[in-house]
């Protein structure tokens, strides 16, 4: 089995671009509930993953910066303090749960590095604790 078995397709998924402003990922952010959200750059490569984290700690690193001065404030400008690795669309199960282990989420690219979409650690779990013992008790 491989990871294209537990994608979510990108047109499912919220993600930014890094040219888009910290005030519109902040807002989007709080809208769907999300602690974090995949970057794609201008070619629709992948280019990280943007979290609440690292909003703050640009927050506290920058003296004076206020809520409405995050509309000038490019995520490409914003440093990423978390590496949220992505995998090869055709990954298999060992690659995808050593990623799926230390992230929420694991990006998901084609042979170009063009984001396709995510697999959440959430369908890992599930899919495994659906399926019957295979040992006795």
């Amino acid at each position: 089995m491989n990871s294209a078995f537990f994608l979510i397709p990108k047109n499912e998924v919220v993600y930014m671009s890094i040219n888009s402003t910290m005030r519109q990922a902040l807002e989007r952010m709080e809208y769907h509930r999300y602690t974090a959200v995949p970057l794609i750059d201008e070619f629709g490569k992948y280019a990280g993953t943007i979290t609440e984290g690292d909003f703050l700690w640009k927050m506290k690193n920058t003296p004076g910066l206020t809520f409405p001065d995050t509309e000038r404030i490019l995520i490409k400008e914003i440093p990423m303090r978390m590496i949220n690795n992505p995998i090869h669309i055709d990954a298999q199960m060992q690659d995808l749960l050593s990623l799926a282990i230390a992230q929420n989420f694991v990006p998901v690219v084609d042979d170009s590095r063009v984001f396709i979409g995510i697999v959440r650690r959430r369908e890992i779990i599930e899919y495994y604790a659906k399926l019957p013992e295979t040992h006795s008790r």
